[in-house]
């Protein structure tokens, strides 16, 4: 970046492709409404006497890039390129979050050339729609499970992922995995392709959640030809015929999960070609129905079929393939064998989507576990899921070399913690998660990853999960950035500056780290939170009065 000086924008100002980027204008207006906004269709005459802002869509530009140019003249004149997608909104955000300064009247902005680049293309948020909590205001409020009911009033689904939208477009987060997309509990297809419109917008990718014979198929409840059990009920032939009962358990959450009987347990032989053809059906049918940004397809993971048909088909693959302690829940050679047949049917409708694929949990470090997925096809989205656990290995294992030798190419990681599956009494979902998250980014980064997908479904009112959802946005797009860098700008502005960040953080990691705290210690940070909040204004007060509040339900719980 060069500056120079800075120039005044002031009065009148001519929007230029407002037409084709209409949010980013409207975040133009919304932010700096001390100007008026004049918009304009790209290449419109503008008198030389009116400041402009010109919003422009760059093929030469990646992904989610952007290039911001500020000329100094008497008629300033902002330039806004960006990559295709998301890059337009992300230079506004640029724009109106950290450059521009807000005066009386008018705003100041530097003269600048400032071009930024994703160092990770694929940043995205994994969810179930039954436990995503973004909208507080309303009952049915879930924290852990796969097979729940929707509980929530009917608009809820809606109300809920609206608002992350609107995060995850302000703070560099290019998409958003959906389990349950389709439920009709919640508005079925036309509530499905609300949320894709309002999102592609906003420069999000929604990409809903699918698994191969699992899960409810591509429509996850209600009556359509693409749930599962509706599929099942009409070819119970077609059924799985389980090794296992459905469940299992994780070693980084401290209870067992119960999974009762229902329709929504219900699971379709892998070998059978006409549950693959149905599945591929339904692909095409998503894609063709709510135009989402991608799908991220998985095998299943709480049980696989054990039917002759499929023990011969697997062969020797799966046997190098499965661990003892994992032989229950996936199967790669599945994945691999049927994959590929989804991965055509979704793209059924361009190359533009992303297609994620999961495979599975903490074996990224095994070449054996590896050794089925030579067939998939180039241009998926290969997704490697760590504990927590496995995590503290690979932080310090994993090589580029381990990546480079991978028979898939574009590969990230998911993060299987700060999430409702890890905790005790007490779940990390809402732990400062900020630096691990960094950590995360830098390590996906190092070893010439992709990409890095962590949980998100507790809302960001709740200011460590603000500020590790913020710092998720930031490292993943800009791995280089340093810690004390980000304390500096995104934590500091937050809760009342540099020594209040400091305070701020130190006093959340006191309370993730202990299991048990005096409450005479806790009374003493409820009471440092409370002052702190009497000193500030705005939104600050409001963070510091959640610190107190957090401090205060311990103290009332007794530990």
């Amino acid at each position: 970046m060069s500056q120079r000086s800075h120039t005044t924008v002031s009065g009148r100002v001519t929007v230029l492709g407002a037409d084709q980027h209409p949010h980013a204008a409207s975040r133009l207006a919304e932010q700096w409404p001390q100007l008026e906004w004049i918009p304009a269709p790209a290449g419109a005459p503008v008198p030389d006497t009116m400041p402009t802002v010109e919003l422009r869509a760059s093929p030469a530009l990646p992904e989610g890039a952007f290039r911001i140019e500020v000329d100094a003249a008497a008629a300033p004149r902002i330039r806004v390129l960006g990559g295709p997608y998301s890059g337009v909104i992300y230079g506004v955000e640029e724009l109106v979050q950290r450059l521009g300064v807000s005066e009386p009247g008018g705003v100041r902005v530097p003269v600048t050339s400032l071009e930024r680049r994703p160092k990770l293309a694929y940043r995205t948020f994994w969810t179930w729609d039954h436990s995503t909590n973004w909208e507080l205001n309303q009952i049915g409020h879930q924290e852990i499970g796969v097979f729940n009911p929707y509980g929530k009033p009917p608009g809820g689904f809606l109300k809920d992922y609206k608002r992350m939208v609107d995060f995850c477009s302000q703070n560099q987060i290019a998409a958003i995995v959906i389990y349950g997309f389709f439920r009709d509990s919640h508005g079925g297809v036309e509530a499905a392709q609300e949320l894709t419109r309002y999102a592609k917008e906003r420069g999000v990718r929604i990409l809903p959640g699918v698994a191969i014979g699992a899960y409810g198929g591509v429509y996850w409840e209600g009556n359509n030809q693409y749930n599962l059990a509706t599929w099942l009920n009409k070819n119970p032939g077609f059924a799985a015929d389980m090794e296992r009962g459905v469940g299992f358990q994780l070693q980084d959450l401290s209870f067992p999960l119960n999974f009762p009987r229902s329709d929504y347990t219900r699971t379709a032989c892998p070998s059978e070609p006409a549950n693959i053809e149905w599945m591929a059906d339904a692909l095409s049918w998503l894609v063709e129905t709510v135009d989402p940004g991608g799908i991220n397809i998985e095998g299943g993971d709480y049980g696989v079929c054990g039917c002759p048909r499929c023990v011969a088909r697997r062969g020797e693959r799966e046997a190098a393939s499965r661990r003892d302690d994992d032989a229950e829940f996936w199967s790669h050679a599945d994945m691999a064998d049927n994959f590929p047949r989804l991965f055509d049917a979704a793209r059924s409708a361009g190359d533009d989507l992303w297609l994620y694929c999961e495979l599975q949990w903490d074996n990224l470090l095994d070449p054996a576990a590896h050794a089925p997925l030579e067939s998939l096809p180039v241009g998926g989205i290969y997704q490697h899921t760590f504990n927590r656990g496995y995590w503290d290995r690979a932080k310090s294992e994993l090589t580029p070399e381990h990546i480079a030798a991978l028979p898939t190419t574009n590969n990230v990681i998911r993060s299987q913690f700060a999430c409702q599956w890890n905790g005790d009494e007490r779940t990390e979902r809402y732990a400062f998660n900020a630096p691990v998250f960094a950590e995360l980014a830098q390590k996906a980064a190092e070893v010439n990853m992709q990409g890095l997908t962590v949980w998100g479904e507790p809302s960001p009112f709740h200011v460590s999960t603000e500020l590790s959802y913020l710092a998720f946005g930031r490292f993943s797009y800009d791995p280089s950035l340093t810690w004390e860098q980000f304390v500096a700008t995104d934590v500091a502005s937050r809760v009342g500056g540099a020594a209040a960040a400091e305070s701020f953080i130190g006093l959340m990691q006191e309370l993730d780290a202990q299991p048990a705290l005096d409450p005479r210690r806790l009374l003493s940070i409820r009471a440092e939170a409370v002052d702190a909040a009497s000193s500030q204004s705005g939104d600050a007060v409001r963070r510091w009065l959640w610190l107190a509040d957090r401090a205060n339900q311990r103290a009332y719980m007794g530990y």
